[in-house]
């Protein structure tokens, strides 16, 4: 097929699924685009919002609002312990929607326009006439709205992709080109804001707040009403009977999800990897204090960086397929790991114009590799909560959110280790004094040669341990795709059931279910057989294209066969039990 025909085909295809999903998946294409386009949309605030939330590290909060190390850290720890109600508000308000339109997208609207309204108000607050403690307080105050109306966006647009189809792949599928799309926004915020910032104060410096009231408002405006797009052209398809009515307690969601063991493994990932990130500012702290060059040649440089997202969402979908998630975490984490090792030897060299390029290089790679990982957490989550509701019958979403608040109290913790790596390393009130500083902003201790360098190949070694301890809870990850399958065909017999004892089974809905039940009892006493590869191998050897053909085709044979054998087994163990 040439490129003129497959681009009639694409055309064909378009035309024919716009408004409705092509056999075996649930998305139409006029979905997708929205999904894709309006949460571009939201991804434009969220590059804004995101820099607003207290954290660690937050050049926003630290460098140009001039909050200290020390300080930053008490209120982000009265930022954690105020979420939490929050947060848990969140995961009820989710769980026990009855709207319409959905148990996420009603949010789009309602929780899209405070986070709009709070994060342009942030930005305006008179921060250069301000105390330390006034500071402290205005950045916490907008954080405790901000927790619940932006996190509450965010996770929303995180999490749609989950209850706009059942199937793992296409979940997949549209993830991929949902980041494509989405990842425009941060390129092109991280393109601009170094122009931006050189326009508005003639010098190479991202620490200036001029430069965010002047950049994030109209960002922030036409974010939200793009973000729109996925409240009014999406649909939600969960797999369970049309008369099902949600009757689960908030008690009852939290203990179910507690006992989730896969939710568990993913957490503590998350949770032992809390040093990985400990490198993440050290090239724009090479730009703003080192001059290492020129705001274009920086604008360059953030836009190749940026470009690492793009390869793992091209090849997502069809590595999935090839190795299945689990492989891919393990191993995109171990790239991630050799190249922030790669970043030690480079800091030493001293040089800031010698050391801005090989940086990026490992910068690139590790951004790639962690990427990878963003990109697989959507339909992780997704085939997570589809193991919650088989095991447990009812929907959970919002109270997976709630109960992830625990890892708030292992963060709390575990974060009080940056800040006093900062102070051991030099970055604190009596090394900027000792520089000639006034210490009203212990980070120009990074304008030093020679203190920068200590302190990045401090974070570096300690960003290397955390990206360590990351790996190893993807070892006991054991969630396949075919078992999610096989899950979610055993929800859709559930469902047929239910709609059955209550007189609202449609013919159609009859004639899937028999055929599900048919092809169970044909395939479920039947063995597995692990697909050998030794046929396709001789035939190449033999040089023989139509017996290579032929033992590809026998290769995908038996894994379709084994596919079938394993969704039999669970179907048939379901129907058992009626």
């Amino acid at each position: 097929m040439n490129i003129k025909e497959k681009a009639i085909t694409l055309r064909d295809d378009l035309r024919l699924y716009w408004k409705k999903p092509p056999m075996g998946r649930y998305m139409s294409f006029k979905e997708i685009a929205s999904l894709a386009i309006g949460g571009l949309g939201i991804q434009f605030v969220v590059f804004c919002a995101q820099n607003m939330i207290i954290s660690i590290g937050n050049t926003l909060i630290s460098n140009t609002i001039g909050i200290a190390p020390k300080p930053m850290y008490i209120i982000y720890i009265l930022s954690v312990i105020l979420s939490f109600p929050l947060t848990a508000l969140r995961g009820k308000i989710i769980d026990s929607s009855k709207s319409k339109k959905g148990r996420y997208r009603p949010f789009i609207l309602s929780m899209g326009l405070p986070t709009a309204i709070l994060s342009i108000g942030f930005v305006y607050m008179p921060y250069e006439r301000m105390s330390m403690i006034a500071k402290c307080v205005t950045v916490l105050l907008f954080n405790i709205g901000l927790q619940f109306f932006y996190m509450f966006y965010y996770d929303v647009d995180s999490s749609i992709i989950n209850v706009l189809s059942p199937n793992t792949y296409e979940r997949s599928d549209v993830t991929s080109i949902k980041s494509v799309i989405n990842s425009l926004a941060p390129t092109l915020g991280n393109i601009i804001l170094p122009l931006v910032a050189r326009a508005i104060t003639g010098e190479n410096t991202l620490v200036d707040i001029r430069i965010y009231r002047a950049f994030y408002p109209p960002m922030i405006i036409f974010g939200f009403f793009l973000g729109l797009l996925v409240y009014f052209n999406t649909e939600e398809k969960i797999v369970q009977a049309k008369t099902h009515t949600v009757k689960i307690k908030f008690t009852d969601a939290f203990r179910a999800v507690v006992r989730n063991k896969y939710f568990w493994i993913i957490s503590l990932a998350g949770w032992i990897g809390f040093l990985e990130n400990a490198v993440q500012n050290i090239m724009d702290w090479l730009y703003s204090y080192q001059e290492a060059c020129s705001a274009a040649e920086y604008s360059l440089i953030v836009t190749i960086r940026g470009n690492a997202s793009l390869w793992p969402m091209l090849f997502i979908p069809f590595l999935i397929r090839a190795l299945g998630k689990r492989k891919i975490l393990v191993v995109s984490n171990i790239i991630n790991v050799i190249f922030i090792i790669l970043m030690l030897p480079i800091i030493r060299l001293g040089d800031p114009s010698k050391i801005m390029w090989p940086l990026m290089f490992c910068f690139f790679f590790n951004y790639m590799a962690a990427y990878a990982v963003t990109l697989l957490t959507p339909g992780v989550n997704g085939d997570i909560r589809d193991y919650q509701q088989y095991i447990t019958g009812e929907r959970i979403d919002g109270m997976f959110v709630a109960v992830g608040a625990i890892g708030s109290v292992v963060t709390l913790i575990t974060n009080a280790a940056l800040p006093e790596l900062y102070d051991r390393s030099g970055l604190n009130e009596d090394v900027a004094r000792s520089l000639g500083f006034d210490g009203s902003n212990v980070y120009e201790v990074l304008s030093d040669p020679g203190y920068f360098k200590n302190i990045c190949s401090v974070l570096i070694i300690a960003a290397t341990v955390g990206a360590t301890l990351n790996v190893i809870p993807y070892f006991f990850y054991d969630l396949t795709e075919i078992k999610q399958k096989a899950m979610v065909t055993v929800l859709k017999i559930r469902a047929l059931f239910e709609d059955y004892g209550n007189g609202v089974l449609s013919d159609a809905a009859l004639v899937e279910a028999i055929d599900i039940i048919e092809e169970a009892k044909i395939y479920h006493d039947k063995k597995i057989i692990k697909p050998s590869k030794d046929e396709i191998k001789k035939a190449r050897k033999a040089k023989d294209k139509s017996a290579i053909k032929i033992a590809k085709q026998n290769y995908k044979n038996q894994k379709e066969e084994n596919e079938k054998i394993e969704i039999a087994q669970y179907v048939i163990k379901e129907i058992n039990k009626f």
